[in-house]
């Protein structure tokens, strides 16, 4: 197959989770012949059009701030979504690629990959990591109904959707697609590399990993940690960084174990994180949305006991299964979880073989699947 990527940021210039997935998709996809192009911004120092992983990397707009404040930046959206079009429109309708896979979200590359595909047999395939709804109200206030009709026009548009849980699949089905025509390529992690990274120089009892946002609900951790602690002569280590960092910290400084608890904020090299997954015991995040959850996924590959919380609007019950543990987003339910499992106790279901089950190597054998699908018209 020839498959093109579309995505305005590229890894490893660019470090999120959908930019990783394509990374980790298309290398293993070129490894079995496949000739894989990702169309993004020119992140990269050289030329425009590199090779990478196996991968061409081919930049269609130059570099650029992805955000504004604090959001995802909405004019960075718009012009990479029409910096792309005109050289993708050329492409495929010279017929270069087989199959076009756009990222959800943003939402203007999808829609003008999707201009770029018209009057030609090039299917677009998309993968839906979140559906936002209402929580548009929670991100840009005012502005939020053009958050949700832009979503909506998006969901609505021809395509081949893929959703990377069900919990997203079944909400992209309430706004357009019908749930049948949704396929589920999960997001995975690289076992082995979870397994073997180095340990810290310092390791934790219990972790967290995550932007500090509110709906991470660090607070609620920091409370019923507090509450366990001592008993358990235990420590907390919280990574990450965002806009709740400073309240986070005076609340902290506010415990009567504070001095066991520490804010490592945003580790630059992946592997330190997972070093410190490996070194804990526990990994507690009670988020109560999460359109996956990947963190999940590595501390288990990393043999922690994981705690999350049980909340509609989260897919960690989905993705944890029973080899971890999800409780309510309350500082009571979430202390006697942390008690227990600092005690010992552990999920009927081992933690690293639940993992080994999203190795990118199975997630890229669905993906390719799906893709081949598309271009045989069985979808």
């Amino acid at each position: 197959m020839r498959i093109a990527f579309v995505s305005n940021v590229v890894y490893p210039y660019v470090t999120g989770g959908a930019e990783k997935r394509i990374h980790e998709i298309g290398t293993r996809l070129a490894d079995r012949g496949h000739a894989v192009t990702v169309y993004g911004r020119h992140f990269w120092d050289g030329p425009a059009e590199i090779t990478h992983g196996g991968m061409t990397l081919r930049a269609v707009a130059p570099e650029a701030d992805l955000y504004a404040e604090e959001r995802r930046s909405i004019t960075e959206a718009i012009d990479f979504a029409a910096r792309a079009l005109p050289s993708l429109r050329r492409r495929l309708r010279n017929g270069e690629h087989d199959v076009v896979v756009a990222s959800v979200f943003p939402y203007f590359p999808v829609l003008s990959t999707k201009l770029a595909s018209l009057r030609t047999d090039t299917p677009l395939v998309t993968t839906w990591h979140e559906v936002w709804g209402d929580y548009w109200e929670e991100y840009l206030g005012r502005l939020a109904p053009f958050g949700k009709v832009t979503e909506r026009i998006t969901a609505r548009t021809s395509q081949h959707p893929t959703a990377i849980s069900a919990i997203t699949a079944d909400r992209l089905a309430a706004i357009g697609p019908d749930r049948d025509d949704i396929e589920i390529v999960p997001n995975g992690i690289d076992v082995e590399q979870v397994r073997t990274v180095p340990l810290p120089d310092r390791g934790y009892d219990v972790l967290f990993a995550g932007r500090l946002i509110e709906h991470k609900n660090v607070d609620v951790l920091l409370k019923a940690f507090d509450a366990v602690a001592a008993e358990h002569d235990a420590t907390l280590g919280i990574v990450g960084d965002g806009p709740e960092r400073d309240r986070l910290e005076a609340k902290r400084d506010t415990l009567t174990n504070s001095d066991r608890v520490d804010f490592l904020g945003f580790l630059d090299d992946y592997e330190d994180v997972l070093g410190h997954m490996r070194a804990a015991d526990v990994f507690a995040s009670p988020s109560t949305r999460e359109g996956f959850g990947i963190t999940f996924l590595e501390a288990m590959a990393a043999d922690c006991t994981v705690i999350a919380a049980d909340h509609p609007e989260s897919a960690a019950s989905e993705v944890i299964a029973d080899a971890g543990f999800c409780v309510e987003p309350t500082v009571d339910a979430l202390t006697e979880r942390l008690d227990a499992a600092l005690g010992g106790a552990r999920p009927p279901t081992s933690p690293t073989d639940h993992a080994q089950k999203y190795d990118w190597d199975a997630i890229a054998e669905q993906a390719e699947t799906a893709y081949r699908r598309a271009i045989d018209g069985a979808w």
